[in-house]
Formats: structure tokens, C-alpha cells, sequence
């Protein structure tokens, strides 16, 4: 469905795209994620033809789009702020794509029933914009994306500006309909929890490049650098020097999987990897802080050597801060990131 083929933009001295290779497959959708400045959302602007390359093609179904205007490259396209336009009500706002095409006006308003009813705003065609709520908004923005029947549905940032509860239901539902509809999708993310919900495929972008592509248990699982660990929010991660069945690390000797490669690497130990047991059966720390995250509780230990160690345990039973523990690794939460990468 859609190639990006050794892309590259430049903003000055800048690349915020640096040859970039991505396929997205017919009903797949992948999303891009990353920090702020990664470039994910200059590559989908990229697809749109909203952002002239200094190099590489985009190719749509085969076809090179270099020349080829958005309003002919027969994507949908989805913004974080929506963009609905405040003087026609949601019907004229859904049916906007279908004038533009010349569709019949009877027509239209069976599309416009049948997304509305899609989308879960059954009957809401004479509302108006200003009367909507945040989520129904994002509905709406999404029915006039989806109205054209576009062979690629662009989404950028679509869930930021509502709230939590809202934001992880509405991925659900965006998740099933997309199924449903074998819609290909690419949408872009800052939200890691809405991006490994939603997506086929992730791809963490870092400086313009694509730094992990992979299903969202893949890169999980098993982060490809010392930066995908970061970004996913785990912050275990030291140098160490494996041999055999155990890496030489900050904290003593720690387990890794079978199979992990030798010598210098980063080393990320996961806060599910560690156990806690008492001081004297383990390495000893101390309790610097504890959270209550609503299914565990997460824990800051302070060892007698090395780094902090980020931790986390069953709501019975947690430690009080200032008290002493001990920790014992597994090399299932154990992962072999590479050689000095950061």
C-alpha cells in the first residue's frame, strides 16, 4: 500500500527525515512513535504531500507520487485538533470529502448515515460542532476521514487532546473498526500506550530514523537499543560485560537469557525481573520511594552499590520506604540491548 523509499527532508543543517525506508502493508496499521523533533510527524506530512522531500520517493500502490497534489492521493487524513468546520453541522462536516468528489446529494446522505452510525453518533447529522464534546468530535473528525473511502487513512496525534478514560476506549473502538473495515492505517504518536494498542506495527523514530520497527510485543519484549528502552519508560539500564549464562554489571552478577550475545553491552533489567527477598539472600538495598500504580506498586531502591534500581511488587505486602531489602534477578526480565548504544 505505501512505500517510503530513501526519504529524506532537511530543514537547514537538519535532517528531520534522514533516509527513511518504511512499507505499510494493505490492511495494516502501523504506528509511529517517538519524542518530540523524532520526525514522525514531518513523515506523515511527508505521505500526504504536505512536505516537498530533498530526496527519496513515496510511493502509493506502486505508483511514485512525486507531483501528485493531496486531494488526489486518496488518503484520509486525521488531525490531533480535528479541524471540523464550525459552520456546518456534523453531517455537512462528514459529508465535506463527498462534495468535494462530486457526489450525489442522495448518496452522501446514506454515507453520512452509515459513518455516523459507524462511529457511534447515530442520528447527530443536524448538531452542531460547537455543541459536540471532545470525543465526539473525534468521532466526527473520523467519519469525514473515513467518508471517501480512502485507500490510506492518515492519523496525527488523534486522541491527544482528550482525556484519559476517553482516549483508552476510543482506541478500542478505533482498533475493532478498523478491523472490521480492513482500513490501512498510518498514524503517528507520542503515546506509547495508545500506539501499542492500536497498531499492527510500531516504529520508534529517533533524530529522523527509524531506531525499532516491530509488533508492539516484539519491541516490548525486546528493545533494540538503550534509547527504545528509555522512551518505553524503563530506566534499569546499565553497562555490563557478558560471559556465559551472567553479565558482570553495577549490581553484581546478573542472569541473561540463553543465547545472549558476549562482552560489552547495555544491559536493561526490567522492573518485573527482580524479586525481592530478604537482605541477606540478595543485594541489599534500601527503599527510597514507593507508587501506587494501580494494579502493583512501584518501587525506587537504592542499592548498597550501583545505580537506583526501579522495581515492582503486589499491592500486599510492599515495602515501607526506609526499609531495608533484597534483590534477586531473573533472567526472563532480562534483556541484551547492544554494544555502547544510547
Amino acid at each position: 500500500m505505501l512505500k517510503l523509499d530513501g526519504v529524506t527532508v532537511r530543514f537547514g543543517q537538519r535532517a528531520a527525515l534522514d533516509a527513511v525506508d518504511l512499507e505499510v502493508a494493505d490492511h495494516e496499521t502501523v504506528c509511529v512513535l517517538g519524542p518530540s523533533g523524532s520526525g514522525k510527524s514531518t513523515l506523515l506530512r511527508v505521505v500526504a504531500g504536505l512536505q516537498p522531500l530533498d530526496a527519496g520517493r513515496v510511493l502509493l500502490g506502486g505508483a511514485d507520487q512525486a507531483g501528485v497534489p493531496v486531494h488526489k492521493r486518496g488518503l484520509g487524513l486525521m488531525f490531533q485538533d480535528h479541524q471540523l468546520f464550525p459552520q456546518r453541522d456534523v453531517a455537512g462536516n462528514v459529508a465535506f470529502g463527498l462534495r468535494m468528489r462530486g457526489t450525489s446529494r442522495a448518496e452522501q446522505a446514506r454515507r453520512v448515515e452509515e459513518l455516523l452510525d459507524l462511529v457511534g453518533l447515530p442520528g447527530a447529522e443536524r448538531r452542531a460542532v460547537a455543541a459536540l464534546s471532545g470525543g465526539e468530535q473525534q468521532r466526527v473528525a473520523l467519519a469525514r476521514a473515513l467518508a471517501p473511502s480512502p485507500r490510506l487513512l492518515m492519523l496525527d496525534e488523534p486522541l491527544g487532546q482528550l482525556d484519559r478514560t476517553l482516549r483508552e476506549r476510543l482506541v478500542l473502538e478505533l482498533r475493532a473498526l478498523f478491523g472490521r473495515l480492513g482500513t490501512t492505517v498510518l498514524a503517528v504518536t507520542h503515546d506509547q500506550g495508545e500506539a501499542f494498542a492500536l497498531a499492527d506495527r510500531v516504529v520508534v523514530m529517533r533524530d529522523g530514523r527509524i531506531a525499532q520497527s516491530g509488533t508492539p510485543l516484539e519491541v516490548w519484549q525486546h528493545p533494540a537499543s538503550e534509547f527504545v528502552a528509555r522512551f518505553l519508560g524503563f530506566e534499569n539500564v546499565v553497562p555490563a560485560t557478558v560471559s556465559g549464562a551472567v553479565a558482570a554489571t553495577p549490581w553484581g552478577k546478573v542472569p541473561v537469557p540463553p543465547g545472549s550475545r558476549r562482552g560489552e553491552v547495555r544491559l536493561l533489567v526490567r522492573p518485573g525481573g527482580i524479586r525481592l527477598v530478604p537482605p541477606l539472600d540478595g543485594l541489599a538495598c534500601e527503599v527510597v520511594s514507593r507508587t501506587f500504580r494501580g494494579s502493583h506498586v512501584a518501587l525506587q531502591l537504592r542499592p548498597v552499590d550501583g545505580p537506583l534500581l526501579e522495581a515492582e511488587c503486589d499491592l500486599a505486602g510492599a515495602p515501607e520506604v526506609g526499609s531495608g531489602v533484597g534483590v534477586a534477578f531473573a533472567a526472563g526480565g532480562v534483556v541484551v540491548l547492544g554494544e555502547g548504544e544510547g
